[in-house]
């Protein structure tokens, strides 16, 4: 009885200042919505940079020329990559490979009617589908000896027909002109989303052996896609992968390697990274806001101390103890912590969802940030609260009721 009569008088005192009280959370809220926000945004953020992994493959794996930089400039190759190493990784590894895809990628005006538009062009094989973990949604992909005869197909990526103001389905059977060279279109493939650094579904894909010849000229590829089979030890896999790429490149041992093989999971690792970073650094300044937060509350707290002065030593006077002293100003200051982070609750989820909303982020409310969020706000009020109630509880009776 006594505990639920201190707790009704620290609601009526907290209730009589109001505008007061509500300046006084304001610290809080902003600490605990700031920390909600900032969880769900990091959150969403790893949770898209996975759908993306998995969208890719987690079995692919991406050789590629290493590029040197002069002044900041990323300049040409300094070994190219060309169709030949391709067919050794073929020949020689092809224990591991359940899909390979050379590409030899160059942006291309395309042209259809009197519609205009510029996006990669990419040759490739009949396994690409398979190596980058699509299909094709309308139509086929072309064949080992359609690509073998230079036929003029293409596939065209999901976005190319609304981005020539054509429907996907009567879209087949179309002529497009690439480089003034007429391809019909076989296939669309099935839309895959942005992936960050490019977008597939604004690229047209046509046989490998035709870009070489008639589009581009050239052999050079712009990478090699993989895909490992089920059960491959990835570990030796890239070891052989090295081993011949080594070989066909001509690098003497203890010489640096001219190209890079990457993985889906590393991008996923530099993301997570990135994404550590950031958090930690907005968390930082929501852990601030909520420090500035207990030490309002705790300079409030002394306020109402000097101006209960009297009251304080009345109370001691009819009989209250140092311990019921010190419970009613705990108690005030952690109903004013919890109600801040109640708001701060509600404010977090509310700014998460406009972040989502207006700038098209993708945000994940974690319900461990929404509780560990709350029960700081609480530690707050205990740690922020417990000087101000000391010092209420040894006030000196006689000298509390001689206060004016």
């Amino acid at each position: 009885m006594l505990i639920g009569e201190t707790i009704r008088v620290a609601i009526r005192s907290i209730r009589s200042n109001k505008l007061r009280a509500l300046l006084t959370m304001l610290g809080v809220i902003i600490g605990v919505g700031a920390v909600i926000t900032v969880v769900a945004m990091g959150t969403g953020a790893q949770r898209n940079v996975e759908n993306q992994i998995n969208a890719l493959g987690a079995n692919l794996i991406t050789i590629e020329p290493s590029r040197s930089r002069f002044g900041g400039v990323q300049s040409a190759s300094a070994a190219p990559m060309v169709i030949d190493d391709a067919v050794a990784l073929r020949k020689d590894a092809g224990q591991y490979i359940a899909a390979m895809a050379p590409e030899m990628e160059r942006r291309q005006q395309v042209e259809f009617g009197n519609q205009n538009i510029n996006v990669s062009v990419l040759g490739t094989t009949t396994e690409y589908p398979e190596a980058r973990n699509t299909s094709v949604e309308l139509g086929r992909m072309f064949t080992d000896g359609e690509d073998a005869a230079r036929k003029r197909y293409a596939v065209v990526g999901a976005a190319v027909p609304d981005m020539l103001g054509q429907n996907p389905a009567a879209f087949l059977g179309q002529t497009i002109t690439i480089r003034r060279i007429p391809f019909e279109v076989i296939g669309v493939m099935a839309e895959r989303g942005s992936l960050g650094w490019s977008n597939p579904d604004e690229a047209i894909y046509i046989p490998l052996t035709t870009a070489r010849f008639r589009v581009n000229g050239t052999d050079r590829l712009g990478q090699i896609s993989l895909t490992l089979r089920e059960g491959a030890n990835r570990n030796m896999a890239l070891v052989q992968f090295e081993r011949v790429m080594r070989r066909e490149h001509r690098i003497r041992p203890g010489e640096g390697n001219n190209f890079n093989m990457r993985s889906p999971t590393d991008y996923l690792a530099t993301a997570e990274e990135t994404s550590k970073t950031f958090s930690a650094l907005l968390l930082s300044i929501a852990g601030v806001s909520l420090l500035v937060g207990g030490i309002g509350i705790m300079n409030i707290m002394l306020v109402s101390v000097t101006e209960r002065t009297k009251e304080i030593g009345i109370r001691k006077a009819l009989g209250a103890t140092k311990m019921v002293i010190m419970s009613q100003f705990l108690i005030e200051a952690l109903v004013l912590c919890l109600a801040g982070g109640t708001l701060g609750i509600f404010f977090g989820i509310g700014a998460s969802r406009l972040v989502s909303s207006n700038l098209g982020w993708t945000t994940e409310i974690s319900p461990v940030a929404v509780a560990v969020a709350f029960g700081f706000s609480a530690l707050v009020g205990l740690f922020f609260g417990l000087w101000p109630a000391r010092r209420a509880a040894s006030l000196d009776p006689i000298q509390a009721l001689r206060w004016e």
